[in-house]
C-alpha cells in the first residue's frame, strides 16, 4: 500500500469520524474459556492460544504466556502502526524488526513478597530498520508511532479499569 491508497481508505473514515464523532467510538472484545488446569483458551480471530503458567511461576512452558501475549501485542501494534506513518510521511522503510522485552518479579505474581510489583515493571520497545531516512525523519517516525499505537498508548496511559466476577446457577 501507497500514500495516496492509505489516504483514499482512511480519507472516508476520517470524515466520518469528524461529522459524527460517535460513529468512531468502538468496543473490542475478546474472551477466551477457562480449560483444564491452569489454562485459558483464547480465540484471537486466526487461531485459538491456549495460555498457562509462565515456567517461572509454575507452568511447564507448554502453553502461552499470557505476559508473552502482551509484548506479542506490543510488536503487532507498534509495528503496523510505524508502517502506517512511514507510508503516509513517505519514509521508504524496506524492512526490519520491532521487539519488546518487559521485566517481571514473579515474586509479586507469587505473593512471595508484598513489596514486589505485579506485572511489569519496566517494557522496552525497540526498532531496527533498513530505511532511506535521516535522523529527522527516524526521530518523527518514533514520536509518531508512540503516539498513535493503541497498545502503546494504553499501556503508557492505562484506562479506567474494572472486573466483575459472577457464577453461573447450577440446577
Amino acid at each position: 500500500m501507497d500514500r495516496e491508497e492509505l489516504r483514499a481508505v482512511q480519507a472516508p473514515l476520517k470524515q466520518r469520524y469528524r461529522e459524527r464523532p460517535g460513529a468512531a467510538r468502538v468496543t473490542l472484545s475478546a474472551s477466551g474459556t477457562l480449560g483444564e488446569g491452569v489454562s485459558c483458551s483464547v480465540q484471537t480471530g486466526r487461531a485459538l492460544a491456549e495460555a498457562g503458567l509462565h515456567p517461572a511461576s509454575g507452568g511447564d512452558g507448554s502453553l502461552l504466556c499470557s505476559g508473552d501475549m502482551l509484548l506479542e501485542a506490543l510488536v503487532a501494534c507498534a509495528g503496523v502502526t510505524l508502517r502506517a506513518v512511514a507510508t503516509s510521511l513517505q519514509i521508504p522503510v524496506r524492512g526490519g524488526s520491532v521487539r519488546a522485552e518487559g521485566e517481571l518479579d514473579f515474586r509479586g505474581t507469587l505473593g512471595v513478597a508484598k513489596d514486589a510489583p505485579v506485572g511489569f515493571s519496566a517494557i522496552r520497545l525497540a526498532f531496527e530498520l533498513d530505511a532511506d531516512a535521516d535522523e529527522e525523519q527516524l526521530a518523527t517516525l518514533l514520536r509518531l508511532t508512540e503516539r498513535y499505537c493503541v497498545v502503546f498508548q494504553t499501556l503508557a496511559q492505562p484506562p479506567a479499569l474494572s472486573a466483575s466476577l459472577s457464577a453461573a446457577a447450577r440446577d
